[in-house]
């Protein structure tokens, strides 16, 4: 047995096809078969049920490949303590961020980290927190930032910071005149809210929920982006709440729609995340340690009070 073998019979349980599987592992589709073959004759057992379409794994191959993965994971920490001894953090890592907080915390961080770390090679994707904990299990993320906690067993979790929500409220909407408002004036019914699937929606409905104590969650307008609930807001369609560094950009007049929280303000946890495997330490540290720098001069609330971004 070997972790090569080990490797394809995870690529062929990822993708049902002998074929895909061997491009993903960049061999030719006969090498990839006769590996798994070998592997299947050593242990006597059939892994896969190759009489189905697609391929399906068998009552003893699914257990195969959760013990595989956990060999192959280990595996790689092998390199990890090479590369740590060393003192060498580079090499390719895939980084997962979700959609509320990529177009904001990217720009801030991205090219610090870059001209301090130039060996490591990011590859990043926009993903939904779903998606992101799917992708870290199956290890095809090496980390993520998103808003937690997300009560996930085998996800590990590190805190970069607290943002606060900040209202977004047009003239003419009965909080406009309010200098600062509290969680208790919110209203779902006049809420503008991100599409299914945003944590940040969650985070919403969750801090409106614990203040009524009966919610109607019939929605009349939702939106896939930030930048649309705020021009649905100016056209008079509801107000809605913002996560604070998305207010830093606004112009001068939207600025003077925001309305902070009286204190403790509600604010969502956004952290590192990443699997317990811990692979890959020596970058998710200095991530942290450039963001975390980075983050302190731009975000200064202290007083806050932690949403939970999980659907009720």
């Amino acid at each position: 047995m070997t972790i090569t073998q080990l490797y394809y019979v995870l690529a062929v349980a990822e993708n049902q096809n002998f074929t895909k599987a061997a491009e993903k592992c960049f061999v030719t589709q006969p090498t990839l078969s006769m590996q798994i073959q070998k592997l299947e004759d050593e242990l006597d057992v059939l892994i896969f049920d190759r009489s189905k379409k697609p391929i399906e794994l068998t009552e003893v191959g699914r257990k195969i490949v959760n013990q595989a993965k956990n060999i192959v994971n280990e595996s790689y920490r092998i390199q990890d303590i090479v590369d740590q001894q060393k003192g060498f953090i580079g090499g390719e890592f895939k980084l997962g961020i979700i959609p509320t907080i990529m177009p904001t915390l990217l720009p801030m961080f991205l090219k610090a980290f870059i001209k301090k770390y130039p060996k490591i090679k990011l590859k990043i994707e926009e993903l939904t927190t779903e998606d992101i904990i799917t992708r870290l299990n199956e290890g095809h993320l090496d980390a993520a930032i998103a808003a937690t906690p997300l009560e996930t067993d085998s996800i590990k979790e590190r805190v970069l910071y607290f943002e606060p929500f900040v209202g977004y409220i047009p003239e003419h909407h009965r909080l406009h005149s309010k200098q600062k408002i509290n969680t208790s004036d919110l209203d779902i019914e006049d809420m503008l809210l991100l599409e299914d699937g945003h944590c940040f929606r969650d985070g919403v409905i969750n801090l409106c929920k614990a203040f009524k104590s009966q919610v109607d969650s019939h929605f009349q307008i939702e939106s896939g982006s930030i930048e649309t609930l705020i021009k649905l807001s100016n056209e008079g369609m509801g107000m809605t709440l913002l996560p604070y560094l998305h207010t830093l950009d606004l112009n001068e007049k939207a600025k003077l729609n925001l309305h902070h929280f009286n204190e403790p303000s509600p604010a969502r946890e956004v952290s590192i995340i990443y699997h317990k495997s811990e692979l890959k330490m020596q970058i998710i540290e200095a991530l942290q340690n450039v963001i975390s720098g980075i983050i302190r001069g731009a975000i200064k609330f202290q007083n806050v009070e932690i949403i939970s971004p999980l659907p009720k």
